[in-house]
Parts: C-alpha cells; sequence; structure tokens
C-alpha cells in the first residue's frame, strides 16, 4: 500500500475531534514512513508523521494549531479499506494526548 500524493477528507468524526469535511490532508510517503501536512475548517495548519506496515495499516502521531490558536497533539492508529471505487478510506482510532486525553474514531476518504 502507498499512500505518496493521496489526499483525503474526513467524512466521519466523533464529536471530540476537529477535523471536518473542510479539512484536507495531503499524504506523501517514502519508503514506509508517511507524512502529511493538512488544514481546512477549524485547524490552520497540521502535520502527521508515521510508518506504514505491510498491510498498509498507519501508525502515526499529529500536532495541529485550531482556529483558537491552540496547539493539539495526538496519536492515531489508520486501518485501510478499498473500495469498490478504488479510492481508499481510512478507519482512524485516536487520542489527544493534549488537552482532555479524550480517545475518538474518524473515517476519511481519498478525494
Amino acid at each position: 500500500m502507498n499512500y505518496h500524493n493521496k489526499r483525503f477528507r474526513p467524512v466521519q468524526n466523533t464529536i471530540n475531534g476537529e477535523t471536518t469535511a473542510d479539512t484536507v490532508f495531503e499524504y506523501k510517503q517514502e519508503g514506509n514512513i508517511l507524512t502529511a501536512i493538512y488544514r481546512g475548517g477549524s485547524i490552520t495548519k497540521g502535520h502527521l508523521m508515521g510508518l506504514v506496515d505491510a498491510l498498509g495499516n498507519i501508525e502515526m502521531c499529529y500536532h495541529q494549531i485550531n482556529d483558537k490558536g491552540e496547539l493539539m497533539t495526538g496519536r492515531c492508529l489508520s486501518k485501510p479499506e478499498l473500495l469498490p471505487n478504488g479510492k481508499l478510506r481510512l478507519h482512524e482510532t485516536w487520542q489527544w494526548t493534549s488537552g482532555d486525553c479524550s480517545k475518538g474514531q474518524s473515517v476519511i476518504e481519498e478525494i
């Protein structure tokens, strides 16, 4: 599984998450190292860095600045699903490592 130059947009998120349908993730991958920049909605700017395993699962850390000027950090595990149209859907389980340290789940899809 290679995520290089793929773009994703959230389609579902728990209430304690900050991403919305207006957030766009731009992924880059070199070997098994994944990076991304993202922004949109309540997120002014965000970065993530992770490792991709042989099944395409991604273990990552992220940090972002929201529209309140807060720096938020977290960890996430993403599991890929190949859609009938050939695009990818990522099922994400995450936890903030800042703020209230709550957990959540989200789904993002390739655009």
